[in-house]
């Protein structure tokens, strides 16, 4: 079952994700309202849209911009939506 663990904290474990370009798409659901804080950076796909971040607060740190997703994924990414992928250190097996 997928995993996502950063700073000694699990911050998502569940068998329901999506794996685009090799990055597991976790359920937003699937995660601790408390881990996620809003950032403002955005970043462009031209196949899947405009991407926005995540800070991840986790174990008495932070770091930012470790998740990001697709609130309005173009047609072609779809399968995405509502979901969160994370990078930056954060562990995911």
């Amino acid at each position: 079952m997928p995993k996502a663990e950063w700073n000694g904290v699990v911050l998502a474990d569940t068998p329901d994700t999506v794996v685009v370009e090799g990055n597991h798409y976790f359920p937003l659901s699937s995660i601790d309202p408390a881990l996620l804080t809003p950032s403002a950076t955005t970043t462009v796909c031209g196949w899947k849209g405009t991407a926005n971040y995540y800070n991840v607060v986790a174990g008495g740190a932070e770091n930012r911009d470790a998740a990001w997703y697709y609130a309005a994924p173009k047609d072609a990414a779809k399968a995405i939506k509502g979901r969160v992928a994370f990078w930056k250190g954060v562990k995911v097996s």
